[in-house]
């Protein structure tokens, strides 16, 4: 099995956290959003994963120069043969899986890397494809697709009237890469675009039609990491996901000074906390120092330095410095507030 991951766009919505580190990479609960994403897709596939292709932007798009070797780092984490390739234009999300070409063959899942997932269903990998889908109150704002008979009939981009309630979250199975990538080829060769764009859902459409049937994977948990809000809430759900499975996430070596910790949180390496009270559901990456704080609901990266804070709902990125008593806060990295 190969997953193939996208992940060329810049996350301007997650700025200024995603001005040095991309999106993908920014760290939830101890790992970044993309291992955490493979990691969810093998718990479903359950199958050997042979290689994972990623699918990022350029440097001059903002990826920095060490991109590649983290993902790679990745890769190697799974066993698998790593492969990164660029996207040079932003021509549309099946035009983001084509310039994975050489690493289309034989089954594979793409998984668009802007969202983790919780499902407790088994992929079946005879079927000729299978879309990720969860049931939504407002499916106008999402691709969707219709069911009869457990089989997929139809894919409808954003419906402007109700037709489904089951949006497509961005993560797909399909049993011959070798097909996916012959109609995302038709589509170019033919300039067939949708708003300037060469789409999936035309592709998938195409292969309905061709005969392919397609089944649904239902997700019971999916944990958007476009904004900085829905991020700190992806960190707490992953967190109470870890806490359930058993996991502790604090690391032995913590210094703790007159603190305390409130379940479930996630310590990192190298962490001295004094005078202060953590958690629930707060993330502090390695190297950081606390002093006199309250934090709760919160996603802090590592070698941070706090103090004198009383935080909630914040997002503070790597190697920041922060003094104050503001809450709700969002500081990029390398920011200070003394």
């Amino acid at each position: 099995m190969k997953i193939i991951v996208p992940m060329a766009g810049i996350g301007s919505r997650l700025r200024p956290h995603t001005l040095t580190v991309p999106k993908p990479l920014t760290v939830i609960a101890g790992k970044p959003i993309v291992q955490r994403l493979v990691e969810d897709i093998a718990s479903v596939i359950d199958e050997e994963i042979e290689e994972i292709a990623f699918v990022i932007g350029s440097s001059a798009k903002g990826f920095p120069s060490d991109t590649k070797e983290k993902l790679l780092n990745i890769a190697d984490k799974f066993g698998a043969k790593g492969s990164v390739y660029i996207q040079h234009e932003a021509l549309g999300t099946a035009h983001a899986i084509y310039c994975a070409k050489e690493s289309l063959s034989g089954p594979c899942v793409v998984a668009y890397a802007d969202t983790l997932f919780k499902a407790d269903f088994t992929l079946d990998v005879h079927a000729d494809g299978a879309i990720w889908v969860k049931e939504v109150e407002n499916p106008s704002a999402f691709g969707v697709v219709k069911l009869e008979n457990g089989i997929i009939t139809d894919f409808i981009e954003k419906p402007k009237n109700f037709v489904s309630d089951l949006a497509i979250i961005g993560i797909y199975y399909f049993k011959s890469g070798e097909k996916l990538l012959a109609e995302i080829q038709y589509l170019i060769d033919n300039d067939l675009k949708e708003n300037n764009e060469y789409q999936l859902t035309n592709v998938l459409e195409s292969l309905r039609q061709q005969g392919a049937k397609f089944i649904t994977g239902k997700v019971i948990s999916w944990m958007d990491c476009g904004k900085k809000d829905p991020t700190i809430d992806t960190n707490k759900q992953t967190l109470e996901f870890e806490h359930l499975a058993g996991n502790n996430l604090v690391s032995d070596d913590v210094v703790l000074e007159n603190s305390e910790i409130i379940q479930p949180c996630y310590i990192g390496e190298n962490v001295v906390l004094k005078d202060s009270k953590i958690g629930p559901y707060v993330s502090i990456d390695k190297n950081s120092t606390v002093t006199n704080s309250t934090i709760t609901n919160s996603l802090i990266q590592k070698n941070v330095t706090i103090s004198n804070a009383n935080l909630e709902n914040a997002m503070i990125g790597n190697h920041a410095k922060y003094n104050g008593e503001f809450t709700s806060v969002s500081i990029g990295d390398y920011t200070e507030i003394t």
